[in-house]
């Protein structure tokens, strides 16, 4: 409540953070308990009870879903053994519930998700990110669902993801459409993808990922390799810190690393999502 969550977003992190044997009607009652004076507060806590009570349910399914995906690093696990334990995290979240396995705030709900990926498909518009011609390339693409919003505003679009379930559901998502493909990647590196060969790279809560496997700085040199110039990445979190700051340092110092400029740096462009927004362009073109 004190950062300014919306309450989906608020929902998310007590499914990820609170103690397993607080039940829903447990955790809507304490909310409720918390009986503030201020009205916009009182107001945000009825709502966060009145979701957890109307979809108990649906709470314990992202619950279940969170539990799949440890962000925990063992010590002596490598880059390799995090990424595939990693996969199969993912693989399991995407069996319980598709929506909730790439965005927990939606609650599992695919029309919450459609509302997120829209704004998403959106902002990347107005940023010029989108065309007819264009060849985009989305690390950690989940189960497709940008392929499917997108699909009929690019030239071609690539995803690719370290989960075979995720693909899977990907591929049935987006089945029928021609300019869209999927592969299983390594998730430690894109050695499989030519030089120049994109014109945009698109990383949607994948780059936290990237940075618990410890490849995220390996991948930011990889998107500037593989991007055409003048194209653009659109970095959507870049890290599940509590420091923006931080994220916006590394963001920028990767970027002058690898001969790229920072055009949007940790912005908050969404309402129905808290992700926070990078884009960087490679050096050149027109």
């Amino acid at each position: 409540m004190a950062d300014g969550a919306a309450v989906d977003s608020a929902l998310a992190r007590l499914a990820v953070f609170a103690d397993e044997s607080i039940g829903a009607a447990q955790l809507a009652g304490i909310a409720l308990d918390l009986r503030v004076s201020h009205a916009p507060r009182r107001r945000w806590l009825e709502e966060v009870a009145t979701t957890l009570s109307s979809k108990a349910g649906a709470f314990d399914d992202v619950r279940r879903t969170a539990a799949c995906v440890s962000h925990d690093r063992p010590d002596g696990e490598t880059a390799t053994m995090t990424v595939e334990r990693l996969a199969r995290g993912f693989d399991r979240a995407a069996a319980i519930s598709p929506a909730a396995s790439v965005q927990l705030s939606s609650l599992g709900d695919e029309d919450r998700l459609a509302a997120t990926t829209a704004e998403i498909a959106s902002w990347l518009e107005r940023q010029g990110f989108l065309g007819a011609h264009k060849h985009i390339l989305d690390i950690g693409c989940g189960i497709g669902r940008l392929e499917h919003a997108l699909a009929p505003k690019m030239g071609h679009i690539v995803g690719i993801d370290i989960s075979s379930k995720m693909i899977a559901i990907a591929r049935r998502r987006c089945a029928g459409l021609a300019t869209v493909a999927f592969r299983l990647t390594s998730g430690v590196d894109l050695t499989d993808v030519a030089e120049a060969s994109f014109d945009g790279a698109l990383a949607v809560d994948s780059f936290p990922y990237l940075m618990l496997a410890g490849v995220a700085e390996r991948h930011f040199g990889e998107i500037a390799r593989v991007l055409r110039p003048g194209g653009m990445a659109a970095v959507l979190n870049y890290s599940y810190r509590t420091s923006p700051d931080a994220d916006s340092c590394d963001i920028n110092r990767l970027a002058r690393a690898f001969g790229m400029a920072v055009v949007v740096d940790g912005e908050k462009p969404f309402s129905s999502w808290d992700g926070r927004a990078f884009l960087v362009r490679r050096a050149g073109g027109t």
